[in-house]
C-alpha cells in the first residue's frame, strides 16, 4: 500500500518594497542628512529671512491706489524664491554625488533608480515648504501681509507651490550634469539662479524692468511662481501692478505644468549617472 505524503505549503515569499515606499525612505534619509549639516541649514533658512528683513525694512513706502506696501510685495516674491530652491540645491547636490562617486554606488544597490530621485523631490518639498512658513509669519507679524480666508485661494498657493517646487528640482537635476565636477557646481549652477531672482519679480517689481528681460524671465518658473504667490497674498489689489493687469493664472498653471513635463524630460534625456572622468 503506497503512502501518499503531503508536504506543506511553501511560505509566501515577501513582497519587495515599491518604489514609492523606497523613495519615502531615501526622502526621510536625506532629510536627516540635511539636518545633520548644520551650516547648510542655517544658511539655508537663514538667507531669505536675512533679505526679507532687509528689504522689507528700508522698501516700507506703501504702493499707491492699493492699500499694499513694498515690504509685502517683497514677501510674496521671496515666496517664489524659498520654492525654487530646489533647483539650486538639487543642481548641486546631485553633481557633487556624481563626483564623489555616490551615483556610482547607487547602482550597485538594489535602490530603484526612480526612488532617489522621489527621495531627493520630497526632501526638496518639505525643506521649501518650511522656508514658506516662516517667510509668511514674518510678513504677517512684521510687514502686515494678511492670510487670504477663501480655501480657493488656498488651493491655488498649493498648485503653484507643488507645480513650482515639481518644475524647478526637475530643472536642477538636468542642470545638475553641466558642471565638470562637484568642485564646480556651486558657481556653475549659483549665477544663474541669483540671475532670475532679479528679472523675474523677486527683488524688483516686474514693471520696473525693461520688456526684453521680462520676456526672459517668461521662459523661466520663477515669474510665474512669484506671479502666482502674489495673486494670493496681495489679492486684487496687487492685480493692478502686474504688466498685464491680472494674474494671469491660466498661463501660470500652463507654464508651470509645461515646465514640470518639459523638465522631465530634460532629466531622461541629459542625466548622467557617472561623472566624466569615468566615462
Amino acid at each position: 500500500m503506497t503512502q501518499t505524503v503531503t508536504r506543506a505549503p511553501a511560505p509566501p515569499l515577501d513582497r519587495p518594497p515599491s518604489a514609492i515606499r523606497l523613495g519615502l525612505s531615501r526622502a526621510a534619509f536625506e532629510t536627516r542628512l540635511f539636518f545633520r549639516e548644520r551650516d547648510a541649514v542655517i544658511f539655508t533658512f537663514s538667507f531669505p529671512i536675512v533679505l526679507l528683513l532687509i528689504f522689507g525694512s528700508i522698501f516700507a513706502d506703501e504702493l499707491e491706489g492699493t492699500g499694499l506696501n513694498v515690504s509685502q510685495l517683497y514677501v510674496a516674491g521671496l515666496l517664489g524664491s524659498a520654492a525654487m530652491t530646489g533647483f539650486q540645491n538639487l543642481g548641486i547636490g546631485i553633481a557633487m554625488d556624481r563626483d564623489d562617486g555616490t551615483l556610482k554606488r547607487l547602482l550597485g544597490t538594489p535602490l530603484p533608480r526612480s526612488s532617489y530621485f522621489v527621495g531627493r523631490a520630497l526632501n526638496t518639498l518639505f525643506v521649501s515648504f518650511c522656508q514658506v512658513v516662516i517667510l509668511l509669519v514674518i510678513g504677517v507679524a512684521l510687514f502686515g501681509l494678511e492670510l487670504p480666508s477663501e480655501p480657493s485661494t488656498w488651493v491655488t498657493f498649493v498648485w503653484v507651490f507643488v507645480l513650482g517646487v515639481l518644475g524647478s528640482s526637475l530643472l536642477g537635476i538636468a542642470v545638475s550634469s553641466l558642471p565638470r565636477s562637484g568642485r564646480s557646481a556651486s558657481a556653475v549652477i549659483t549665477m544663474p539662479f541669483v540671475v532670475l531672482q532679479f528679472i523675474s519679480g523677486v527683488y524688483i517689481p516686474v514693471t520696473q524692468l525693461p520688456s526684453w528681460l521680462v520676456n526672459i524671465a517668461s521662459v523661466f518658473p520663477l515669474k510665474w511662481m512669484c506671479q502666482g504667490f502674489r495673486s494670493v497674498f496681495l489679492g486684487d489689489a496687487g492685480a493692478t501692478l502686474e504688466l498685464a493687469r491680472s494674474y494671469e493664472l491660466d498661463r501660470v498653471a500652463l507654464v508651470l505644468g509645461a515646465w514640470v513635463v518639459g523638465g522631465l524630460l530634460l532629466c531622461l534625456t541629459t542625466f548622467r549617472w557617472k561623472s566624466r572622468r569615468d566615462g
